[in-house]
């Protein structure tokens, strides 16, 4: 294959197609989480009334050329490469970390994210990446 085909058959970070797929994988995860349309809505930064938004997101139509909904998707996906990470033989623990209460945080995680926005979501990451390392 030429150089040319090669870079033609290369998905770019933020093209559409890539935005598709990254759509499908964040909906499907915030389903596996057990999230209710709202929260979902909120985590991604979208008003609560974006039901339709995430309908669309789930059938495969490409996440907003929004760097906040991008970063947050990436985010998202972050926090669950690392909640695989630290309950390997436990998928359903995984999938409901976020939505059971947590003491560290004085409240579910998923309320720290929808309460503090962006920043929440940081620090569940940032937290979530500190468990890994210990």
């Amino acid at each position: 294959m030429s150089a040319v085909a090669a870079r033609r058959t290369t998905v770019e970070p933020g093209s559409r197609d890539a935005r598709g797929r990254l759509a499908v994988m964040v909906t499907r995860l915030l389903e596996h989480w057990k999230l209710t349309a709202t929260e979902q809505a909120e985590v991604l930064g979208l008003s609560a009334a974006s039901r339709s938004t995430l309908a669309r997101y789930r059938s495969g139509e490409p996440l907003a050329d929004s760097r906040d909904l991008l970063d947050r998707a990436g985010h998202l996906l972050g926090i669950h490469k690392s909640l695989r990470l630290l309950f390997p033989h436990d998928r359903d623990l995984a999938y409901r970390w976020m939505t059971q209460p947590n003491r560290r945080f004085g409240a579910r995680p998923v309320d720290l994210v929808i309460e503090h926005g962006f920043e929440g979501l940081l620090a569940v990451r940032r937290y979530l990446d500190f468990q890994r390392g210990q």
